[in-house]
């Protein structure tokens, strides 16, 4: 596949969170919106399983099969094999305009998501840091709609996006301690980039960004520069993630929600899923340790 290639085209109202599983060969991935989660595996087929409300961000468990995720309001254990899920912390359950919405482990096994505004319009929304003894803790707020994190390659360095206001952060990064300082500003979107959403970094160190509103990922250098442009058939691009069995598929999640008829019309795979095979391999996704 030298361009996108749509595999499934799920007409997800918010497609998200795609995660690659090296322990099933598949990937999982979200419908937000929908209150869906979906696994697709070439030898397997698809599988969906829906719930009463929205399951955001995933990650796998280290020591047991199963999946970490974050719900409206908090996280969650859930056993894909058995349909349990079981809460765990729970955050923000006073603000009901407020919801989960991407997240990603660090190294050391710590889950780390950010929640936002339903409405995507008042800064609500903020990053919390569940570890793996099931503290959670808030790290960073004044965020519209966060999404992300992501590390620079020595794990010296979080990324994290303000997508509202089109700004990536960056953040001095402690993988010991689970701490971040010196936050600053490393990108600042225009209007007609889109708006910066869910994110991956590959082997090398570059930093894939999804372009909601832009129809595009980027790949990007440590110091920012663009080193590589993805485009797609559809207008909201909302993460990617690389896997396969070399780790170099680029799979990427779309958006419906929100296009008028006219619009769906010109974009009838928007909410689809789409992988693109590279010569560039990402690195296995880290687990969560609790």
């Amino acid at each position: 596949m030298n361009t996108p290639e749509c595999v499934w085209n799920a007409h997800a109202a918010l497609g998200e969170g795609p995660l690659w599983s090296v322990r099933e060969n598949a990937l999982y991935w979200v419908d937000i919106l929908g209150h869906r989660l979906h696994r697709y595996s070439i030898s397997e087929g698809q599988r969906t399983w829906q719930f009463d409300e929205e399951v955001s961000a995933i990650a796998e468990r280290a020591e047991v099969p199963g999946l970490v995720t974050t719900r409206r309001h908090g996280f969650a254990y859930f056993n894909p094999a058995t349909d349990e899920m079981m809460p765990l912390a729970q955050a923000e359950t006073g603000m009901p305009e407020n919801r989960f919405n991407d997240g990603k482990c660090d190294r050391m096994g710590r889950f780390w998501a950010g929640t936002m505004d339903f409405a995507g319009k008042n800064p609500t929304g903020s990053l919390y840091r569940l570890d793996p003894d099931l503290r959670c803790t808030r790290m960073d707020s004044d965020y519209i709609v966060t999404n992300g994190p992501a590390w620079s390659a020595d794990y010296r360095t979080m990324y994290h996006n303000d997508s509202v206001n089109g700004r990536v952060f960056a953040f001095d990064f402690d993988l010991e301690r689970g701490e971040l300082s010196n936050k600053r500003l490393f990108m600042q979107f225009s209007p007609e980039e889109g708006s910066p959403d869910g994110m991956a970094t590959d082997a090398e160190g570059g930093l894939w960004i999804a372009h909601w509103g832009a129809s595009k990922v980027t790949r990007h250098a440590p110091d920012g520069k663009v080193t590589r442009t993805i485009m797609l058939p559809c207008s909201q691009i909302t993460s990617c993630a690389f896997g396969g069995p070399t780790l170099t598929t680029l799979f990427i999640t779309t958006a419906a929600d929100g296009l008028s008829p006219q619009q769906l019309e010109r974009e009838p795979l928007a909410g689809g899923l789409f992988a693109l095979d590279l010569d560039i391999a990402g690195v296995p996704a880290n687990q969560f340790r609790g």
